[in-house]
């Protein structure tokens, strides 16, 4: 298998993570997601993260330079058999530009988990995260043991505020409009490949194998 790379895309609350996580798991890749790796850092206190405070702590975006620097760090330090699985970039189209210099000469596909906003919001509005150790839980599909506590580490499990309905609302109208041009960008290069993200994650982690040829 040559090395590649998987870019997922995706409104908030479509599975990205879930889907990122399980496909690095089963092909032995490297997943990268761009909000982790600000928050790491920042919690390291590296010259990049050092400069990313100053726009999270003010609840701006972080640049695309300094983004695509951490990105390009962990690329070049990273080497797995595979390839890399990237969540959460790029998220405009001149962040989609930059990252096609920045993977120059490895291939790479896009996988754009669909979603309707309602199944979304109901979704996101069900999320729980566990404010100690990051699990994610849905009270519907992915429930807890205990309610209320995170079956990994007992930590008590929150609703994000981004994750109250009124503010999913916002979120996806800014998506939408954020990324109808990326969508457009990659279609036209013939490197998207559309996946239903409101079925079973076996079926859309099936899908993708199928379409992607992996």
């Amino acid at each position: 298998m040559r090395r590649k790379i998987l870019v997922l895309l995706g409104p908030p609350g479509a599975g990205k993570g879930t889907v990122g996580a399980t496909l690095a798991k089963i092909y032995h890749w490297l997943l990268v997601s761009c909000g982790d790796l600000l928050r790491e850092a920042i919690r390291k206190g590296t010259k990049t993260g050092k400069m990313a405070r100053q726009f999270v702590e003010k609840g701006e975006l972080v640049p695309d330079r300094l983004v695509l620097e951490l990105i390009g760090e962990r690329l070049q330090r990273e080497n797995p058999v595979g390839g890399f699985i990237i969540d959460g970039f790029p998220r405009t189209l001149n962040q989609a530009e930059q990252f096609d210099h920045l993977a120059e000469g490895v291939p790479y596909a896009v996988i754009y988990l669909k979603a309707s906003d309602d199944f979304l919001i109901n979704r996101l509005a069900q999320r729980r995260i566990c404010e100690s150790c990051g699990a994610i839980y849905h009270l519907v599909n992915i429930p807890p043991r205990h309610s209320g506590v995170c079956d990994a580490c007992g930590g008590r499990l929150i609703q994000r505020d981004d994750d109250r309905p009124e503010v999913i609302k916002n979120r996806l109208e800014v998506y939408h409009r954020q990324t109808a041009a990326l969508l457009d960008y990659y279609r036209s290069r013939g490197i998207l490949f559309e996946v239903s993200g409101e079925g079973k994650l076996e079926n859309t982690i099936n899908e993708i194998q199928e379409k992607c040829a992996l």
